[in-house]
């Protein structure tokens, strides 16, 4: 049986008219997933670097373990869908890793094509992605990331090969991860079905990059390196004051 939600987050996708992009917000722990939430976001989708972070790792270095127990506790503190991001699939067989993430409560996933920053072979790949849609049903919404221009390739001609592979193998949505802006047109003639695209503070805004071609927008670590930023001036406030103080009253003392 498909989870409700499930067909929530796959509905959010279709139809969406350009300069309307589905806007999905990097929660990287429960409280930080409840304040998208609460703020009206209808879906949510974790950034394995975010996360990493939160849990004291480098991105990458997350073991599988810890990864999904933090999405299963995003997934328990809000109602609204949560897709993960589980970066290559932590060499687990497409069943197992598809029962664990099932196990977390998300409804979809990120899945990339490029292991400690080397590029898989793409037919392999997708033959791979195509095990993880036979084992998952249409219980997961699978997005393909295209690691090609984060990864020193930066021909859109590249990109598009490898989408085409995996939408065929039954990825719902593509994500060429480091696209340039310019390239989304290409990218949007080129593949078939949703194209994410990632927004940066210095990117044009989700609307235009909606214009250009994205389905959807996702933040990557971005979001939780923006408030760790303002932790870190709340930090330094505070200890600027606490000091200041201090030596207000070592000068009071007689």
């Amino acid at each position: 049986m498909v989870n409700s939600k499930v067909e929530t987050f796959r509905a959010l996708h279709q139809g969406r008219a350009p300069g309307d992009p589905l806007i999905l917000p990097g929660p990287w722990d429960a409280a930080s997933a409840r304040v998208f939430a609460d703020a009206g976001f209808p879906a949510l989708a974790t950034p394995s670097a975010g996360v990493a972070a939160s849990l004291g790792y480098e991105d990458g270095a997350t073991p599988a373990d810890e990864m999904f127990a933090a999405v299963a506790r995003i997934v328990r503190s809000v109602d609204v869908p949560v897709s993960a991001d589980i970066e290559d699939g932590y060499g687990l067989a497409p069943k197992e890793l598809v029962e664990r993430l099932l196990e977390t409560g998300a409804v979809g996933c990120n899945l990339e094509d490029s292991h400690e920053g080397v590029l898989k072979d793409p037919a392999r790949h997708a033959d791979w992605l195509a095990e993880v849609r036979a084992a998952a049903g249409d219980r997961l919404f699978l997005n393909a990331r295209v690691d090609t221009f984060s990864r020193g390739v930066p021909d859109p001609e590249r990109a598009v090969e490898r989408a085409v592979l995996y939408v065929t193998a039954g990825a719902d949505c593509v994500y060429p991860i480091g696209a340039p802006t310019d390239v989304l047109p290409l990218l949007r003639a080129g593949i078939r079905g949703p194209i994410n695209a990632s927004a940066k503070l210095d990117d044009p805004s989700p609307a235009e990059l909606g214009r250009l071609g994205a389905t959807r927008i996702t933040f990557g670590p971005g979001l939780q390196r923006r408030a760790t930023a303002a932790l870190t001036d709340i930090a330094h406030g505070l200890r600027e004051d606490w000091f200041g103080q201090a030596r207000a009253a070592a000068n009071r003392a007689p």
